[in-house]
């Protein structure tokens, strides 16, 4: 199978919010951004010489707005159909994320005010539900779905045979990017603990490079620098009885 390609596209910003093209013996499309990205997506595909109606499938990495807020308006654009693990199938089938969102720190407190975050955007029914790890091979990539848990309870990344990690929200670049190359937590974590659990088993597998949902792609070395002095960080807050997670 011909080698993977994976490809930035900007949503929001440089690089605030970001899709990914992955170009393989098929072209495939991870997230779909925020309401009203569907459009800039279709033509970021085609400008890099996609026929979008070639694409194979739509990988949605988790059931938040920035993620998924445009995967039914891609989907009828493209006709291709939308994958999404199967504990993340309510946002998505509802279009309303669970609630409440669980900031990480400052940036997600200030987020969470944000009335957007928090609308019911256009709902789609996927018709690949992910439960397990699952190979992309029928449908033109050399890589995987892997599920990382944690983020939310249905959050999964990709793993291309090349080694390269899409990666959606395990980690991100500080400030939403702002601060490019910077490992950082992003605003909202269902499950801090978990997540970094299955940061730390992707990191185990040796990828190449991060590619996030928000920010530039990101060194593994120094991710796993920053993963070390996270897990000193929560185990001092759940000793202090002060880590917030989700309980259902």
């Amino acid at each position: 199978m011909s080698r993977t390609k994976v490809v930035p596209i900007p949503v929001l910003g440089r690089h605030a919010v970001n899709a990914y093209l992955l170009l393989g013996r098929r072209p495939v499309v991870v997230d779909a951004g925020m309401p009203g990205s569907g459009r800039r997506i279709h033509e970021q595909v085609a400008a890099h010489g996609v026929d979008p109606a070639d694409v194979a499938l739509i990988v949605i990495t988790h059931g938040h707005l920035d993620h998924f807020g445009s995967a039914a308006e891609l989907h009828r654009l493209t006709g291709a159909p939308v994958a999404c693990h199967v504990a993340d199938l309510g946002p998505l089938r509802t279009g309303r994320v669970r609630e409440p969102y669980l900031p990480t720190g400052p940036m997600g407190r200030l987020m969470d005010r944000n009335r957007k975050l928090h609308e019911q955007v256009e709902p789609v029914e996927p018709g690949v539900l992910i439960t397990g790890e699952t190979s992309l091979e029928e449908f033109g990539i050399a890589g995987r779905i892997m599920p990382t848990p944690g983020h939310t309870a249905g959050s999964i990344s990709v793993l291309t045979d090349e080694g390269d990690l899409v990666a959606g929200d395990l980690v991100a670049n500080s400030f939403m990017g702002l601060i490019p190359g910077r490992p950082a937590n992003p605003p909202f974590h269902d499950d801090p603990r978990q997540n970094l659990a299955s940061l730390r088993a992707m990191l185990a597998l040796r990828p190449g490079r991060l590619h996030v949902g928000h920010g530039v792609a990101l060194d593994p070395d120094r991710v796993r620098r920053w993963a070390e002095r996270e897990h000193e960080r929560l185990s001092r807050l759940e000793s202090a009885g002060r880590l917030a997670r989700r309980s259902e």
